[in-house]
């Protein structure tokens, strides 16, 4: 008699083994049909390449100078693979773009062409593309253009356009300019290992002069450096690097893409109009010279998106008027004793790559226990502000902790500072001496909770985009000291203080549409 248990037992293991069976053969089935759908290609006509874009546009370039490399991908969309009998430049062995398609370097290629490639159903390969254009004895931009041709299994041609525009520069090399010289825009200047004024040597840049600095290079007045830029043609100084980092962000507006401008103890009446300073690891750096001799004037000039101080001076006689300094990883602005004058400045800290900014002014008698006397500055008709609570800091002699010896070398300290028709964001004065400093000046008061980017035309972190124009109800509007226009008629854009009653403060005004 044989027992139910084991029958039912063995009749449900014969269900398990069956069910098994019926599945892997499924699996088998659909892992064939898959890899079958896989491993097949199309020589359908109709079947075609797509590309990411349809031309590979570089940014414009520095003859001689080879570019960033431009990622352009090729995608298969259809549910078959796609087989490319060739690829290749229509500039052939002469052409002076260099491209790599799926890891095939056409450099390497004679006639610059490679052959069978494969794109598997919905995939993808990766085409990577570089030029270098030659120098030419042109004054003038030049465009060159190329074509990447694609030929499929089923006969069927595609290209993608390649696109640089070269401009011709001179080189300059470590070089010290030892005699008068006038630098014109004839071509952008390209400087490596730094630049030297010599000392009782003048150099002179005409109206849309470009200085481009390579990494770690920078100029060096021992001399005398007169820039007469032009609203509509400045004297640019920046960065030798043309591409982007990102498509909405340029190399040419990040900081610290090369050193900035150094004025030398020896070197005096410097004079900077018209002048566009951007991009290094600090603007303007003036040694300390003493004050009897004016050491800088700057008027109409820009110097913004630093890695250090925009403009830093210790111990001189300087005037600036009509300029924007702004958003950098130091101080906008930084004086340690001197004689200075700001007439219609804009000192703007809204620095975005870190919170650890400077102030937009920083300014004191005293630094690592040495005092500096600060005979005088002169802010008259400025805009002083940024996203701290307080944008104006410095530090002070404290007169109660000196010895005998010390209060009688330095005698009185001098620390005359006065702002008159001003906007500041800082901390507003208590009555007394200190209060006396501030003349009918409009205190941006952080309890009112303003953000301040809204008191201007546009602030854009991201992009890395400012325009200082205040806005139609900003509070800075109608600040300015009336007298100051009489001196600075137009702002730093042309327009005309004398448009409505009351000029604003900074270096913008507000125009009515």
């Amino acid at each position: 008699m044989r027992d139910r248990g084991k029958t039912i037992l063995a009749s449900g293991q014969r269900q398990l083994l069956a069910w098994l069976i019926f599945n892997v053969s499924l699996l088998q089935l659909f892992s064939i049909v898959a890899c079958d759908d896989y491993d097949s290609f199309t020589s359908d006509r109709s079947t075609t390449l797509t590309f990411s874009r349809d031309s590979v546009i570089f940014d414009t370039l520095i003859a001689t100078i080879p570019s960033a490399t431009q990622t352009l991908a090729v995608y298969n969309r259809a549910d078959k693979g796609l087989r490319i009998s060739e690829v290749w430049l229509e500039g052939g062995d002469d052409s002076h773009f260099r491209v790599n398609v799926d890891g095939h370097d056409l450099s390497r290629a004679a006639g610059r062409r490679a052959a069978d490639f494969e794109i598997r159903r919905r995939d993808s390969i990766i085409v990577r593309a570089e030029v270098t254009l030659p120098e030419s004895s042109s004054d003038v931009a030049e465009t060159f253009t190329d074509a990447l041709h694609f030929r499929l299994e089923n006969g069927l041609e595609q290209r993608v356009t390649l696109v640089a525009t070269a401009e011709n520069a001179f080189f300059m090399r470590g070089l010290t300019i030892a005699a008068d010289t006038l630098f014109t825009p004839q071509r952008p200047i390209v400087v490596y290992d730094s630049l030297v004024v010599a000392p009782d040597v003048t150099l002179r840049l005409s109206p849309g002069t470009k200085m481009l600095f390579h990494q770690e290079a920078g100029l060096t007045v021992r001399g005398r450096l007169i820039a007469e830029g032009t609203i509509a043609e400045p004297v640019v100084f920046r960065t030798d690097r043309t591409d982007h980092i990102f498509d909405y962000l340029p190399y040419d507006r990040l900081p610290s893409r090369w050193e900035g401008l150094r004025f030398t103890a020896e070197s005096f009446g410097n004079e900077l109009r018209g002048a566009d300073i951007h991009g290094g690891n600090f603007g303007i750096i003036c040694d300390s010279t003493g004050t009897e001799e004016l050491k800088l004037t700057l008027t109409d000039c820009r110097i913004h998106d630093l890695g250090g101080d925009g403009l830093r001076l210790t111990d001189v006689h300087c005037t600036i008027s009509n300029s924007e300094i702004s958003n950098t990883l130091g101080h906008c602005v930084q004086l340690l004793g001197g004689n200075y004058t700001f007439i219609h400045c804009t000192l703007a800290q809204f620095y975005a790559l870190s919170a650890n900014r400077g102030d937009a002014l920083n300014i004191g008698n005293v630094a690592d226990g040495v005092y500096h006397s600060l005979s005088c500055a002169t802010f008259e008709s400025c805009v002083i502000t940024g996203y701290a609570e307080d944008v104006v800091m410095g530090q002070w002699i404290d007169v109660m902790a000196l010895s005998s010896d010390e209060a009688n070398r330095i005698g009185t300290p001098q620390d005359e500072f006065l702002f008159d028709h001003c906007f500041i964001a800082t901390e507003i004065p208590a009555e007394g001496d200190y209060a006396t400093r501030f003349i009918n000046c409009t205190f941006d008061d952080p309890e009112a909770d303003l953000n301040r980017e809204k008191l201007f035309t546009l602030i854009d972190p991201r992009a890395m985009l400012y325009d200082f124009t205040p806005l139609r109800e900003a509070p800075l509007r109608g600040t300015a000291k009336p007298e100051s226009r009489l001196t600075l008629p137009t702002d730093l854009r042309g327009r005309s203080r004398f448009a409505d009653e009351q000029p604003d403060a900074g270096a913008y005004e507000y125009i009515e549409d």
